[in-house]
């Protein structure tokens, strides 16, 4: 099997992980992290006076609260879809 192959191989078993809970589960806390970087951009913003700043830090954490939003949301449907939970 050739480099190529094998990467291809890989990349299919891992595009899976992603819709997985413990994916998402991963991916809401890697917004956890975007939330504390974003409220440093936001404070900083309002000691300097910046006003386009702060706009980019509330654009920042509009997109990251509805991407956290559309993980929950994708995390039911994949509880809703078991069998085992009713």
């Amino acid at each position: 099997m050739s480099k190529i192959e094998k990467a291809k191989a890989q990349s299919a078993s891992l595009k899976g992980w992603k819709h997985s809970k413990p994916g998402l589960w991963l991916s809401i806390g890697g917004s956890a992290f975007g939330a504390i970087s974003i409220t440093k951009d936001i404070r900083k913003a309002r000691e300097e006076s910046d006003t386009l700043k702060l706009v980019n830090a509330l654009v920042g954490a509009a997109a990251l609260v509805t991407g956290t939003a559309l993980l929950v949301r994708e995390l039911r449907q994949l509880g809703s879809d078991d069998v085992l939970l009713g």
